[in-house]
């Protein structure tokens, strides 16, 4: 049986900006006193990006204004954020980790997966080696990390988030009922704010509740995802871990002035990304294998969501398409205020392995053009010229 740990930095940007500061002599660790990271005050108003464990016990929330959190906070020091060192401190994190186990997968600058599963007679016991990879993080680079221990990355990822800082938990196959089921629904990974409004309308409280759902009842409300809803619910997830080059990728995110609020305004910025993405792999000359998605919602959570093909693309169209149904499956109604696309596992070819469903003139056709949008883009600017379902349809400010 598989043994997937899901490492995760215990508030990640006000830990690393202590140790930035602890390093340069800074007398006091802000972790433990009333601070938060506090983001650009022009651009997005001052909204809290990262705040100490005495901030929230004074009702300091992620994603409020400063004004906000200094009236609850009358002693309120804010540090800006500093992109730079967190990740720095983040590479260190993930080589360390792959020192002991080189099969990682990179969730987002502060988390990770492991597999475990063949190391386990090398190691050992999963839980004492999560104990001392925990420890030995803590004394090298500084800060904690919570590590969850499970037999899927869907489980990994739940046990991770249990009781914090500084914590190892397990939740095996068996401790699924136990451990799981009890939560509250908006607890479970990838179901979101509105999602779970309207899964409580449905009398669906808790996890349990989900795992037991009738399917077809489910249907008439999420659709094609109410089976992947209810394995989720289940601890039942096929995902695996999945070991990439991070230097053989090519990869454009942008952080919106607004949020967005509908899956037809992300299309539109997943649209502009891939163009340019795209764009740089075919002055490369690569394609690309892997082809992923990940949005960040208001409180500034990642998720992300990724795809290899049968054959290797550069085709824009192509792309975007995948890029929109992996968008679809990974939204869940919450506000974005990030879209990033990545392209990844490049090769010098694209030994295309026929199907009896291509379009080989479609293929060649788009193409064609392809190349020359890049080129009067190159020569007149990027304006020039969009796909025309974009044309007269500019998102509208939501929030």
């Amino acid at each position: 049986m598989n043994i997937i740990m899901h490492i995760d930095v215990n508030n990640a940007f006000l830990s690393w900006t202590a140790v930035y500061l602890l390093k340069r002599g800074f007398n006091e660790d802000i972790r433990y006193s009333e601070s938060v990271i506090g983001g650009d005050e022009k651009a997005r108003k001052g909204i809290v990006l990262a705040k100490s464990m005495v901030a929230k016990a004074k009702g300091v929330k992620t994603a409020e204004t400063l004004r906000d959190a200094k009236r609850k906070c009358n002693n309120l020091k804010v540090y800006s954020p500093n992109y730079k060192w967190y990740r720095y401190m983040s590479n260190k994190l993930f080589s360390f980790i792959s020192s002991y186990i080189p099969n990682i997968q990179i969730l987002s600058i502060d988390e990770c997966f492991i597999d475990y599963t063949s190391f386990k007679n090398i190691y050992g016991n999963e839980v004492e080696f999560a104990y001392k990879l925990k420890k030995e993080i803590k004394e090298k680079l500084g800060f904690t990390v919570n590590i969850g221990i499970a037999n899927n990355k869907l489980c990994a990822k739940m046990a991770s988030d249990f009781l914090k800082p500084d914590k190892v938990h397990t939740l095996y196959e068996h401790e699924i009922k136990e451990k799981m089921y009890p939560l509250p629904i908006e607890k479970l990974y990838g179901i979101g704010k509105k999602t779970s409004l309207k899964l409580k309308k449905l009398n669906i409280n808790k996890i349990e509740d989900l795992a037991n759902a009738d399917e077809k009842l489910l249907s008439l409300y999420f659709k094609n995802q109410a089976r992947k809803m209810i394995d989720s619910a289940k601890g039942i997830s096929d995902s695996i871990i999945d070991i990439k080059k991070r230097d053989a990728s090519i990869s454009n995110s942008t952080t919106l002035s607004y949020n967005l609020n509908s899956i037809e305004d992300i299309y539109k910025v997943i649209f502009s990304l891939v163009e340019n993405v795209c764009s740089v792999l075919r002055k490369k000359d690569k394609y690309a294998y892997v082809v992923g998605i990940s949005l960040k919602d208001k409180f500034f959570k990642t998720k992300s969501h990724q795809k290899k093909l049968l054959n290797a693309t550069n085709d824009t169209n192509e792309i975007y398409e995948i890029c929109k149904k992996l968008a679809s499956e990974l939204y869940n109604d919450d506000s974005i205020r990030l879209v990033g696309v990545s392209l990844s596992n490049l090769v010098d070819h694209n030994n295309h392995q026929i199907s009896m469903f291509d379009d080989m003139n479609n293929k060649d056709i788009n193409n064609k053009l392809d190349k020359i949008v890049d080129n009067l883009k190159l020569n007149y600017g990027n304006n020039i010229i969009t796909k025309a379902s974009l044309l007269n349809n500019n998102i509208n400010k939501k929030d």
